[in-house]
């Protein structure tokens, strides 16, 4: 490896890399604004500056390729005058505000002053003052504060990849501002908030709720998709104020979608804190005993054996395994996932997981898009899409609807049986797939949730099975699933045979013929109509439609409430934390089903989070690792596909915004709905 001197001391560095990336491995840290490692150079703001030996000037270490030989020297009078002239330039028109800047206590420029700025200024004139640019209901702008790192307008380009944002202008009358003066639109817009190293931009949501260091900070994972992206939740008190990124590579990286960021609004409307039971057509306030009660009575009445459980989107692994047990206490194994009517081949893991693992997207050279909108349903893989079409010249094919995506595809077809085509050598695409070195098949929920699901997932496993090549790190089938709780309730074996194929109709013949109770795991997605004459439990956090049905209400604590079990759409155990105590009465879904079982000959043995993760563990030892990547599984133990027959394929998600129960409830997502989704209808 070649090397470099660093302050006298010789450091090792790799090819392609900075001189300032070569610093960083020497643990010297060098001041920046407009660097950002996820971002292409632009050396605007000179913070960088270091000394190279036979260079006449300091040079900018961002830009600067690290060659072998070179001398470089960080702490010297020369480097230090010129980063402190560099801070008097950039604070000449920087307002003295920091006391109401929502960036106070966080702000890169305030950091770099304090060892680099001036206790006065030499500048007597006027500091100019921008206009603020209305970007949306989620960021906030205070111009006059801008330094012009770009690091927004880079942001936006590359990784989101909208044109919105620019720099107009130059010299003193230089402006990031949005050319139409229009709300941003991107799914990863709040992003530019975390990048932006001053009070520039901001949330609007979180202006002026707290300071930073009042706040308690937890580190956990999201649940509003099936990325599970790594988030740090910041919470005063028992409220939700904001939700950050935190660096995870393999997963999200340091980007999170704006529904990740900006939902949490919603943890805190129509919410759940009372037991209610429906007396006369009207729900009253019970009490938890007479509530369990009134349903071991009604289980026993309308038949043990009958009894149903459906799970909802954020249903997570310890409710699902107890709800399960005690299902099958009383003799009953009627308990389901696939609301969405989403199929898989029984037995086979892969033929639910994202199989290339989400880091390996970017590597791609070409993808088949088969109903399926990453946009919408995953937005932080949708940006690896990007990457890899950016820097692979990634070729992307879509079999479904037109869609409007932040890349070039080829639109292929509206109807699945174009599958056909693929397997029989006739489709344009073919010779794009086959002379690929890392070709990749996404399969959405709405191609797999008609009663050919297991058709197209065999059909597509075959054109994986024809592109594997033999590698044994390698599988092209990759499922995008959209809910967190998905994962886990299949590897749990959450599903019955009998709502194969039709859920929905299915479901309806059999609560018809035997009027069960029903366990709705916050579930809000199915049609009341459903269940006519049933007993409907309703276990949740929001006053949504599941509730509206139930005859028992029983509230439970939202993901940021306790500490939970979920698999993500790569097959990755992850475990969350609790960041604040759940409000009113609520309890843990597992606590209710315990106390349940109390009332039946057969009750659960564990009385505590610890027993009941030691037993599921026992009987499903694939939860026993955490955070872990499973190994690649290139087998292919699927059937002979039929021909696939014509369905256009329709995508099920219409609001990115408000898709879930907890967006729903949210004022910020409802004004995107407004002023993003609706302003383009």
């Amino acid at each position: 490896m070649p090397k470099i001197i660093i302050d006298n001391s010789e450091v090792e560095f790799q090819n392609g890399m900075t001189v300032m990336q070569a610093c960083e491995i020497a643990g010297i840290e060098i001041p920046r604004f407009c660097y950002h490692d996820k971002l292409s150079i632009a050396g605007n703001c000179r913070m960088c500056l270091v000394e190279m030996e036979k260079s006449p000037k300091p040079i900018a270490s961002c830009a600067m390729p690290a060659s072998e030989g070179m001398v470089i020297k960080t702490n010297t009078n020369l480097v230090k005058e010129a980063r402190k002239g560099v801070m008097e330039f950039l604070l000449i028109n920087h307002p003295l505000d920091c006391p109401i800047c929502d960036q106070g206590g966080e702000c890169d420029l305030q950091d770099q002053a304090l060892y680099y700025g001036f206790d006065k200024s030499r500048y007597d004139e006027n500091k100019r003052a921008v206009k603020n640019k209305n970007m949306g209901p989620l960021v906030s702008t205070i111009m006059t504060r801008c330094i012009h790192c770009t690091r927004c307008v880079r942001f936006s380009t590359e990784v989101a990849g909208v044109d919105d944002l620019g720099l107009l202008g130059r010299g003193e009358n230089a402006e990031i501002t949005t050319y139409l003066e229009k709300t941003i639109e991107s799914e990863l817009s709040g992003n530019v908030i975390d990048l932006c190293p001053v009070g520039a931009l901001t949330s609007k949501p979180y202006a002026f709720k707290s300071r930073p260091w009042e706040l308690k900070k937890t580190e956990t994972y999201d649940v509003f998709d099936a990325i599970g992206s790594s988030i740090r939740v910041d919470t005063l008190g028992n409220s939700v104020l904001r939700v950050l990124p935190r660096i995870n590579e393999e997963i999200n990286e340091e980007w999170i979608s704006d529904k990740t960021r900006f939902a949490i609004d919603g943890l805190s409307r129509q919410r759940l804190d009372k037991v209610y039971v429906k007396k006369n057509d009207k729900l009253e306030i019970t009490k938890w005993d007479d509530a369990l009660f009134h349903i071991s009575k009604e289980i026993e009445l309308r038949g043990q054996e009958n009894t149903i459980s459906i799970s909802g989107k954020f249903t997570d692994v310890e409710t699902l395994y107890s709800s399960k047990k005690f299902l099958s206490s009383i003799g009953s194994n009627l308990y389901d996932c696939r609301f969405d009517n989403a199929q898989f081949i029984e037995g086979s893991r892969n033929s639910y997981l994202l199989n290339s693992s989400i880091q390996n997207i970017e590597n791609a050279d070409s993808i088949l898009l088969i109903g399926s909108n990453p946009r919408w349903e995953a937005s932080v893989l949708n940006a690896r899409i990007r990457k890899a079409y950016l820097q692979n010249n990634c070729k992307i094919g879509v079999i479904g609807k037109k869609l409007k995506l932040n890349y070039n595809y080829t639109h292929l077809s509206d109807s699945v049986s174009h599958l056909n085509q693929i397997i029989d050598n006739s489709s344009s695409f073919c010779n794009i797939l086959k002379s690929s070195q890392n070709p990749i098949i996404i399969l959405g929920v709405s191609a797999i949730n008609s009663k050919d699901g297991k058709e197209i997932i065999n059909a597509c496993a075959q054109i994986g099975k024809s592109l594997n090549n033999d590698k044994q790190d390698f599988n092209p089938l990759n499922i995008l699933y959209q809910d967190i709780s998905r994962i886990g309730a299949l590897d749990l074996g959450y599903y019955n045979s009998k709502f194969d194929y039709n859920f929905e109709d299915q479901l309806k013949k059999l609560l018809n013929k035997t009027k069960p109770v029903v366990f709705l795991l916050g579930q809000d997605e199915l049609n009341s109509d459903l269940f006519k004459d049933c007993y409907v439990v309703y276990i949740g956090h929001h006053g949504e439609q599941g509730a509206s049905m139930a005859d028992i209400i029983l509230p439970s604590p939202a993901y940021t409430e306790k500490t939970s079990t979920y698999v993500n759409m790569e097959g990755r155990v992850l475990q969350t934390t609790k960041c604040h105590n759940p409000l009113g009465q609520a309890k843990e879904e597992w606590k209710i089903f315990r106390a349940l079982s109390n009332s039946f000959k057969n009750f659960l043995k564990f009385n505590n989070i610890q027993d009941l993760r030691k037993e599921l563990i026992i009987e499903y030892p694939i939860f026993s690792e955490l955070f872990t990547l499973p190994q690649i599984n290139n087998s292919f133990k699927f059937d002979e596909p039929g021909k696939i027959a014509s369905r256009e394929l329709i995508y099920n998600i219409n609001n990115f915004y408000m898709n879930d129960v907890i967006s729903r409830s949210s004022e910020t997502m409802a004004k995107c709905t407004k002023e993003i989704l609706n302003n383009n209808e």
